[in-house]
């Protein structure tokens, strides 16, 4: 499965809307263009309606495609795209113009927040040049050092996004700097549990193996020469990272090195959240846009649990 199949998905999810935090910004109207035209998706845009609707007037956008609603603070725009989200007017979140802080406090409001009671954490699905199917990383973004129970939810949520997609049992590999279990180590102790978790059911719609380095989780001639035996080792669609600087590194390693394109969703809150650095390319973004769309149909706010 390449990204560009997810247009193809999105497009035939004929009901998602998404509810955009902060509008007034080229890259952000950019993108809206781009996923109108691919027709991925309807738009509320939240902020400052001049300065929006002259923007959507420099790209030519028709206004019957999105629905702008004032809002004079970029707290305030946040507020509402979250209500919007909340009330079920919107079944997608995407953060515009807007720090990551605003709009998580918004996102985590106790009267009119996302919250679920599951982690909120950050999931890409990337494609990588001769790997043969899409790979997704978590947590790049989120969750500084999780726990044991944290880390079962990480994967609980990449797995959504998989199923999403049409992967019915992804592979799944936490992968440590060794592939055996090292009591020194806790990511290592943590892979096993996992592994253990999956087998006795805890951990449901897919299987585990760890802990596995990365070149035996991504490398079939690597866990051979290793003497690794493992329906995961070499053909992982899902990688979990013990911690988010290890999850940083790999995913900036990813895009800068290795060329790969990537679109990434927040989950764990009742919709997705697409979460765009102003760094992310517009291919990014849109892609971005695309897998939200694909991951709203499996929500837990519209009553389809997995």
């Amino acid at each position: 499965m390449e990204l560009n199949e997810l247009f193809q998905k999105a497009e035939r999810i004929s009901n998602a809307t998404i509810a955009v935090a902060v509008a007034e910004d080229h890259e952000v109207i950019k993108a809206i263009q781009a996923a109108l035209d691919k027709k991925l998706a309807h738009f509320i845009l939240f902020g400052k309606k001049e300065p929006i609707l002259s923007l959507l007037d420099e790209y030519g956008i028709n206004l019957d495609l999105v629905s702008v609603q004032h809002a004079d603070t970029k707290e305030l725009a946040a507020k509402l795209a979250v209500q919007a989200v909340h009330n079920q007017e919107a079944n997608i979140l995407m953060k515009g113009n807007v720090s990551t802080a605003i709009l998580l406090k918004e996102v985590l409001n106790k009267e009119y927040g996302l919250r679920t009671g599951q982690i909120i954490s950050h999931v890409a699905a990337f494609q990588v040049p001769n790997y043969k199917r899409l790979l997704f990383l978590s947590d790049a973004a989120m969750n500084i050092s999780p726990s044991l129970e944290e880390k079962k939810q990480i994967i609980e949520n990449a797995v959504d996004v998989a199923h999403s997609l049409g992967i019915e049992e992804p592979k799944v590999a936490p992968i440590c700097a060794v592939e055996t279990v090292n009591p020194s180590m806790q990511a290592t102790t943590d892979a096993s549990m996992l592994s253990v978790m999956n087998s006795r059911g805890q951990i449901k719609g897919c299987l585990i193996d760890g802990p596995l380095a990365l070149d035996n989780a991504i490398s079939i001639q690597a866990a051979e020469h290793k003497g690794i035996k493992s329906e995961v080792a070499g053909l992982t669609d899902i990688l979990t990272v013990p911690n988010i600087e290890t999850g940083n590194v790999l995913y900036k390693s990813l895009v800068y090195f290795a060329n790969a394109k990537v679109g990434a969703v927040i989950m764990g809150a009742k919709a997705p959240i697409i979460l765009t650095s102003r760094a992310d390319s517009a291919e990014s973004k849109l892609y971005s846009i695309a897998l939200g769309v694909c991951t709203s149909q499996k929500n837990r706010l519209w009553g389809n649990e997995s």
